[in-house]
């Protein structure tokens, strides 16, 4: 009695089987778990993320149109510095003209008036002008390109940010505690196997969250975005990727190896089921690095849609996207080449034998079957 079961959407996700005291008791459980929705708290992350792109084009504006307005405001004090001293010397000649009159009595009300009145006049066209100016910027090619390009760099930070995060769990929740493992008086997995495995994702995590402050510290210089000195950073630090996704096969098939041993395994499962882990395997963790380098070129030619042939940094994010086309095509042909003498070698091992033919680099796997 008062049975219920709990279904996931992940394949090869156990139900879970729950039972209560009583029914009112089961029915609270079966209510706090259908208000337990992930995809409503996404929905309501992107409302917000909607306002706050709404509130940073709104300053956007607003800033420009203060720039704007300053400018105008020293046309003005440069002219009313002239009138002022155009009237002074009007107040001379009529001094001059009119030796006998004094400023024996206060100026006009009339004259009080009229002055007040121009002064508001002068005001509301100023307002009016400034206006027109603001809104003719907004409805500009500019300043839409230049919007996009802002949520171009703002999605970046954001994808950059899930991106470490991902890292951190990857070399947090597993890494360092099998590494810890290793040493145990019975170890499950060898410190070689560990490093085979999770090689340079403690480097790689490293260099993108000095990555990830740097475009936080560009973001706190907004709207100035300077980013390309970033690239030139990232850059000469890429071989460390090149060796990670040369690796990344092998290290699949070490982590299959060792998966066969049943302390490892069953060990593994209990760090994926982690509440960081949010249900997902070492080998996806894995896999998100090798994905990286595309993204940031993918990024770069949506910024670079949208930034000006004369802004400063096109020629950096034009280079910066070269050198990243050229590495991801470098990255590409090695991990064929990789995998065509891995496939030998694994045909090699099967023949009684051997077949020393098979171990020259010159053979060229062509298919299975």
């Amino acid at each position: 009695q008062h049975y219920f079961t709990v279904l996931f959407g992940h394949e090869g996700q156990k139900p879970l089987e729950l039972r209560c005291e009583d029914e009112v008791d089961g029915d609270e459980w079966v209510e706090a778990i259908h208000q337990a929705s992930y995809s409503d708290i996404l929905i309501e992350r992107e409302v917000l993320m909607q306002k706050y792109i709404h509130l940073v084009q709104i300053v956007e504006t607003e800033k420009v149109a203060a720039n704007q307005l300053r400018h105008q405001l020293e046309d003005q004090d440069t002219e009313i510095e002239r009138l002022k001293s155009e009237i002074v010397a009007l107040n001379k000649t009529k001094e001059k003209m009119r030796p006998y009159q004094g400023n024996q009595e206060d100026e006009d009300p009339d004259i009080k008036k009229i002055k007040k009145v121009q002064s508001f006049m002068r005001g509301w066209l100023c307002r009016r002008k400034w206006k027109t100016i603001v809104q003719d910027y907004i409805c500009s090619p500019h300043a839409e390109s230049m919007r996009k390009r802002n949520q171009i760099v703002f999605n970046m930070v954001e994808a950059e940010s899930e991106y470490v995060h991902q890292l951190y769990v990857l070399v947090n929740c597993f890494l360092r505690p099998l590494r810890m493992a290793a040493s145990s008086k019975k170890p499950p997995i060898s410190h070689d196997d560990v490093s085979s495995i999770f090689l340079n994702s403690e480097t790689i995590m490293f260099l993108h969250e000095i990555f990830h402050q740097g475009l936080k510290a560009r973001i706190a210089n907004w709207p100035t975005l300077i980013l390309a000195d970033l690239f030139d950073i990232l850059l000469p630090m890429l071989n460390i990727y090149q060796e990670f996704v040369r690796n990344h096969q092998y290290s699949l098939q070490v982590l299959a190896n060792c998966k066969q041993n049943r302390d490892f395994d069953k060990l593994l499962k209990q760090y994926e089921a982690n509440p960081a882990c949010e249900g997902r395997m070492l080998e996806t963790f894995l896999t998100y690095p090798m994905f990286q380098i595309p993204r940031y070129i993918i990024t770069l030619h949506e910024l670079l849609a949208h930034t000006p042939h004369e802004h400063v940094e096109r020629k950096s994010l034009e280079f910066a996207k070269s050198k990243l086309e050229e590495l991801s095509r470098v990255m590409h042909d090695e991990v064929s080449d990789t995998e065509n003498i891995r496939k030998n070698l694994a045909i090699e091992r099967t023949i009684v034998e051997g077949c020393d033919i098979l171990l020259d680099t010159s053979q060229t796997f062509i298919r299975q079957g």
